[in-house]
């Protein structure tokens, strides 16, 4: 039997009387490929701040490895092994590659890093992603995949369990993206679960095993790739009647 890492059941979320989410339910299992997907404002951006810990939803309840967090703040969920990069990376541009892993690792992942080896670990979590090379550059010098790079890498610092991917490849070349979907691949392939939510098409069909769709703060449609570009739901929601 699959053992869910991550349950959400009947999340709503009001901003005043604007009902983001309405009792939507989501489950990732251990090690799972999740595409989350829906048009511009259809409620995937509260639904994973709810899941990281930014929000607190209104109604319903959220558990991560048989443990309630519902009402735990982000940096708990973060040292369980919940960890999200940001669509807009943001790194301590005052600081080299080296040293914006090194503040997840001894703070996120403090009580499952081998503290004397602070540095070693942040050097294989560079090798993985394709930074090694520019581990004592400045981050403020970076170019645009690499910066997303970084954002994926000082999640992965975090030695998460479970990794939500906002939006990682917006605005990138093809050749990027791919190169982007590698790495995440890669990550999944050594058991880490990866909710990804993503406008690029082919992105999110090749590396999903799941898709879930959103739609005005609802939950209109599950299924693996291929039942969701053939579900009339999913083609109405992005085009119109």
């Amino acid at each position: 039997m699959t053992v869910p890492v991550l349950t959400a059941g009947g999340i709503t979320k009001r901003f005043g009387g604007f009902i983001a989410l309405q009792n939507v339910d989501l489950h990732v299992n251990a090690g799972e490929r999740l595409g989350l997907i829906g048009p511009n404002g259809s409620g995937k951006t509260t639904l994973i701040n709810c899941i990281s810990g930014a929000l607190f939803n209104d109604e319903g309840s959220i558990e991560f490895e048989g443990r309630n967090i519902t009402r735990m703040p982000a940096y708990q969920r973060a040292r369980l092994g919940v960890a999200r990069s940001f669509q807009i990376p943001k790194p301590f541009r005052s600081m080299s590659v080296l040293e914006n892993l090194r503040v997840p690792l001894e703070y996120a992942a403090w009580s499952r890093s081998e503290h004397r080896r602070i540095t070693d670990e942040a050097m294989d979590v560079l090798e993985q992603i394709g930074l090694k090379g520019r581990a004592h550059e400045n981050s403020a010098g970076l170019t645009q995949v690499d910066m997303r790079k970084l954002e994926l890498a000082r999640a992965l610092a975090a030695k998460p369990r479970l990794l939500v991917s906002d939006e990682a490849m917006a605005g990138l070349s093809s050749a990027e993206v791919d190169e982007i979907l590698e790495i995440l691949l890669a990550l999944n392939r050594r058991g880490v679960a990866v909710i990804m939510i993503e406008h690029i098409m082919r992105a999110v069909m090749r590396f999903s095993e799941r898709v879930v769709v959103l739609d005005a703060g609802q939950k209109i449609a599950e299924g693996t790739p291929e039942e969701i570009v053939r579900n009339p739901l999913v083609e109405r929601a992005y085009l119109g009647e």
